[in-house]
């Protein structure tokens, strides 16, 4: 049975997910299914949530809490609530590009190989709008580097 809370939740993270710009193109509805197919997963400040180099079939949205992201053991960044991490990984199935510890305790929904290719499979038009929320993140790396 499906409670009050559990749909307040989803529609939640159904919000975090449409202000993150990999998922900006999406429905309610697209998004409803990434939620419906996707974990979440608390962890304890100080856990690697990922390590550099390794393979990785997931990615993860903050949907609370704080991570610190590492490059050869060299901090690079903080990802907060909203953030994606690892969607290269789950988009490539390549390695690792930065390890990520959780900075404090951590909420995150744990986005599947699995839970994407379900979502691309019921609604094929959500994967031109993911590649277009991906190009459009590509441009704001390109334009933070090189101006």
């Amino acid at each position: 049975m499906i409670t009050l809370a559990d749909m307040a939740s989803k529609k939640s993270t159904v919000d975090h997910l449409r202000n993150i710009a990999l998922f900006s193109e999406c429905s309610t509805k697209e998004l409803g299914l990434v939620v419906d197919n996707s974990t979440e997963r608390v962890l304890k400040a100080g856990t690697v949530i990922m390590e550099q180099g390794r393979v990785g079939l997931e990615a993860y949205v903050i949907l609370e809490g704080t991570a610190t992201i590492k490059r050869n053991s060299k901090k690079i960044g903080t990802a907060s609530v909203g953030s994606v991490i690892g969607e290269l990984s789950l988009l490539d199935k390549g390695p690792r590009t930065a390890t990520v510890i959780a900075e404090t305790d951590v909420r995150l929904l744990v986005v599947t190989d699995r839970a994407l290719k379900g979502a691309i499979q019921n609604i094929p038009a959500i994967s031109t709008k993911l590649l277009k929320g991906l190009a459009t993140r590509v441009r704001e790396l390109d334009r933070a580097h090189y101006g």
